[in-house]
């Protein structure tokens, strides 16, 4: 499967905005909290033009029960989809089928997995360098790999594991949701 990848566009914030607003409309009061995370949250660097939403819930048992909801917004409901505790959505464009959005829906309990993207998004956003250098990677890699999905993210996982380790350090130090 073949990828884009663009600069940065302002628009991706208020695109965010209405879809986080349509998901926290279906999942009422059971959401504690929402968050745009993904590269398309950070400016300044190179992102694949697909909406990474964070929705936080109560209750991670209870979100099966807003499937049909999500369906009946263009959602394809995939379950856990490979991470334990999580819901996972996909939006994708009805005519042109490319992705629109992936929403990682996690319990307020689940500090691990909440934690690790929000340090992530909060330490490249204050370390612009290497930022940069977490978007000359992706740019060589699209070109290396001429957009091949797999490959493309084979080849950050060891740049994205490595800055984690390091974000999660300094977003305990450093931040308060």
């Amino acid at each position: 499967m073949k990828i884009t990848i663009e600069s940065h566009r302002s628009d991706w914030a208020n695109t965010y905005a209405k879809e986080a607003n349509k998901i926290s409309q279906i999942f009422g009061k059971e959401l504690v909290d929402i968050y745009h995370i993904g590269s398309t949250s950070i400016p300044g660097i190179m992102a694949k033009p697909i909406i990474d939403i964070l929705p936080v819930v109560k209750d991670i048992n209870k979100v099966d029960q807003y499937n049909s909801y999500f369906e009946n917004i263009d959602y394809e409901v995939l379950g856990e989809f490979g991470i334990e505790n999580r819901r996972y959505f996909t939006k994708s464009d009805k005519v042109t089928n490319e992705r629109l959005f992936h929403v990682h829906t996690f319990d307020i309990h689940n500090k691990t997995d909440i934690n690790r993207h929000l340090a992530f998004k909060a330490y490249l956003i204050k370390h612009p360098d290497i930022a940069k250098e977490y978007s000359n990677l992706k740019e060589t890699l699209f070109a290396k790999f001429n957009g091949d999905k797999e490959s493309y993210i084979n080849g950050k996982d060891s740049f994205i594991k490595q800055t984690e380790a390091k974000a999660l350090v300094w977003y305990k130090e450093n931040e308060t949701r």
